[in-house]
C-alpha cells in the first residue's frame, strides 16, 4: 500500500507536477487554542490553497520545536486535547474532504503511550496518510517507523543541513511520501535560510532519491514561500501560522473573533505566491 501510487500523497504531489508548480504544506497543532477555532481552520485549510495539511499532536516536550509551537502544543493541552481527540478529528475532517492527504508531526512519546499497534490501526481508520515522529531515529525504525510502512502509511523522514554524505543515502533509502529538509539549525521559527543553500541542498537530496523534497523551518512571509517553491516540490509554513493564532488571543487566552478567518488569509496569501513563483520565473 505505502508503495501504491494511488495514495493522497502520491496524487497530490503527481498533480503538483502536472500543474508545473510546488505545494503548500501547513502546519497547526491539533486544538489549538482550542477545539471550536481549531477545527474552523483545519476546515478550511482546503479552500484556502493547503496542498498537504501537517497536523501536530500535542506533547508537552517538543524539543524539535521553538517558543511558538511548543505554546501551542501547550494550549492545545490545556484546552482539553488528546491524541485520540485528534484521531477523532481527522475522521471528522475526511467526511467531506477525500483528497487533502493529512500528516500526523510530532514526537514518539505520545504514540507509545498510546500503544503503536492501536495508534496505526485508529490513524488508518481516521484517515490519516503520513507520519513525521522527529525524534525516532532510522537505527530505531523498528520502533514505528517499519510497522507504519507495514500498515500502509508514507514515513516522512527529516533531513538537515547537518545529514553528512554518508547518513543521508540511507535515511532517504528509509523515506517515503516525501522528504522534509529542514533548511536550517535548530529549532522551529527562529530564522530564515538562504535560497541558494536551499537550492543546493535539494539537488544534492535528488542525487539519492525521486521522492518530492518539501522545504520547511523559518519560512514566514509569500515572497520566502514563493523562493522555495522554485527550487523545491512543497514549501512548509507552521510557526507564521501559530504565531497568528498566538496574535489573536485575548487576554484571558481565548480567541477573539475572526481569528481563523486571519489565520486562512494568511494561507490564501502564501499558496498564492507559490502558485506565481514558477511563472514568474519563466517569465524572467
Amino acid at each position: 500500500m505505502s508503495n501504491s501510487p494511488q495514495t493522497r500523497i502520491a496524487r497530490r504531489f503527481a498533480a503538483l507536477r502536472a500543474e508545473g508548480r510546488a505545494g503548500l504544506v501547513t502546519f497547526l497543532t491539533a486544538g489549538d487554542p482550542d477545539p471550536k477555532t481549531s477545527w474552523e481552520i483545519l476546515a478550511g485549510l482546503p479552500e484556502a490553497g493547503a496542498d498537504v495539511i501537517e497536523l501536530g499532536m500535542p506533547f508537552s516536550d517538543p524539543m524539535a520545536d521553538g517558543p511558538a509551537i511548543q505554546a501551542s502544543s501547550l494550549r492545545a493541552l490545556r484546552a482539553g486535547e488528546t491524541l485520540k481527540k485528534t484521531l477523532a478529528t481527522v475522521a471528522r475532517f475526511r467526511k467531506t474532504e477525500a483528497d487533502t492527504p493529512v500528516v500526523l508531526m510530532g514526537y514518539f512519546n505520545p504514540i507509545y503511550s498510546y500503544g503503536v499497534a492501536r495508534f496505526l490501526k485508529d490513524a488508518r481508520a481516521a484517515g490519516v496518510d503520513g507520519l513525521i515522529v522527529v525524534d525516532t531515529p532510522i537505527e530505531e525504525e523498528d520502533e514505528l517507523c517499519a510497522p507504519a510502512r507495514a500498515a500502509g502509511f508514507y514515513f516522512i523522514q527529516l533531513v538537515a543541513p547537518t545529514t553528512g554524505e554518508d547518513r543521508l543515502p540511507k535515511v532517504l533509502a528509509r523515506a517515503s511520501g516525501f522528504v522534509y529538509y529542514v533548511s536550517i539549525t535548530g529549532i522551529t521559527g527562529t530564522r530564515s535560510a538562504v535560497a541558494g543553500d536551499v537550492a543546493k541542498a535539494v539537488r544534492g537530496i535528488r542525487r539519492h532519491t525521486s521522492l518530492p523534497v518539501a522545504v520547511g523551518f523559518g519560512i514566514k512571509t509569500p515572497k520566502q514561500a514563493a523562493e522555495i517553491a522554485r527550487v523545491a516540490d512543497a514549501a512548509v509554513v507552521g510557526s507564521a501560522l501559530v504565531n497568528v493564532i498566538a496574535g489573536g488571543l485575548g487576554r484571558d487566552g481565548k480567541a477573539k473573533k475572526g481569528l481563523a478567518g486571519r489565520v486562512l488569509r494568511l494561507v490564501a496569501s502564501l499558496a498564492h505566491g507559490i502558485r506565481r513563483a514558477r511563472k514568474k520565473a519563466k517569465a524572467a
